[in-house]
């Protein structure tokens, strides 16, 4: 095919933060920070953290204040949110808090949003408190934003300072299809949680590309979609280090969630059929390989999707062996290509 018919895909990476066995959240910020300022050389796009709250394993709960981090210590990848949960805070607050990240470090801050708590019922009432139990309209909050970033609100009697007139990219996320609709009525890029909830991912992203309308902010549909990836030497080595991952998720499909733990040699005493067979279900999305395995895995991946990026978060206990991982993918997808639309030529 030719090349003028083909596109080039961006890569990210979706980072929670993740606290390992024997260590510390400190220590997982120091290795976030060494991780993104290798990324960056490797020419990913963009480095995002996800609110969670109420989980040991995950220490990105202050995520703004992480974005803050990881933006000082680095100078070109953008650095954004993977997404904050609205419902959480107010659109007032948002707006200061990516005001400020936006102002410290312009041009290179984004804002992903997402419309569920990311944490348990008991845990997100203790965060909403006498909000808890008032509806939550996402489209409003998110159209509440917008105001408050627009030029046009210094004359309203709430600003967000600063924030106003500011460009901070807002993007929808989603794990089904209500975000889907959301994101295409109102014209804004859509990532997907493809990572840990893939049942929905194709219908998501047909419902975005078929009923989106253009805005101020975006022309055409653009789709990100966060996959794992354990990439290494050899496919022996990668399926190893994938062990740390399928423990992650067994611990969640069990209820039993553990600290990022090391690799194993295999799982087989580790969970029963009922549990591998829901993590596997999970993990559709889990690349594990050399980079061989991953460049035809990833081809037919993006040749099935037509996603225009993907965002990698990659569990892997030992940081040498994690990074190397996203030195490998980097390699692959910078090679790969996938046709441009006609509609689009």
């Amino acid at each position: 095919m030719d090349a003028k018919q083909q596109k080039k895909i961006l890569y990210s990476v979706l980072d929670l933060a993740s606290v390992r066995e024997g260590h510390t959240p400190a220590d997982s910020f120091a290795d976030s920070l060494k991780l993104a300022k290798a990324v960056e050389k490797l020419g990913y796009t963009r480095y995002w953290f996800a609110e969670h709250h109420n989980m040991a394993n995950v220490a990105s709960s202050a995520t703004a204040v992480l974005i803050g981090h990881i933006a000082g210590g680095t100078s070109t990848i953008r650095v954004g949110s993977g997404g904050i949960m609205l419902p959480n805070h107010s659109p007032l607050i948002i707006a200061e808090q990516f005001g400020t990240l936006a102002s410290l470090y312009p041009d290179r801050i984004d804002l992903g949003l997402g419309r569920a708590p990311g944490t348990d019922q008991v845990t997100s009432m203790a965060i909403r408190g006498a909000n808890f139990n008032v509806p939550h309209n996402f489209p409003k909050d998110i159209k509440k934003l917008q105001a408050f970033f627009s030029d046009d609100n210094w004359d309203s009697k709430v600003r967000a300072i600063p924030g106003e007139g500011l460009n901070v990219p807002i993007w929808v996320l989603g794990s089904s299809t209500d975000s889907a609709h959301v994101a295409a009525a109102m014209g804004l890029p859509y990532a997907f949680a493809s990572h840990f909830a893939p049942t929905y991912f194709n219908e998501a992203i047909n419902i975005y590309c078929e009923n989106f309308q253009p805005s101020e902010y975006l022309n055409e549909p653009y789709v990100l979609s966060c996959i794992n990836v354990v990439a290494a030497d050899t496919v022996e080595e990668a399926e190893k280090l994938a062990t740390s991952v399928q423990q992650l998720f067994l611990g969640i499909v069990t209820g039993r969630r553990k600290l990022l733990q090391p690799p194993l040699e295999k799982m087989d005493n580790v969970w029963n059929i009922y549990e591998h067979e829901a993590v596997s279900q999970m993990l559709k999305y889990l690349f594990v390989g050399d980079k061989d395995k991953l460049k035809n895995d990833m081809q037919a991946f993006l040749d099935k999707t037509q996603v225009d990026e993907v965002m990698v978060t990659s569990h892997i206990y030992d940081q040498q062996a994690r990074a190397h991982s996203y030195e490998i993918f980097a390699d692959v997808l910078k090679d790969l290509r996938i046709p441009v639309p006609e509609s689009n030529n």
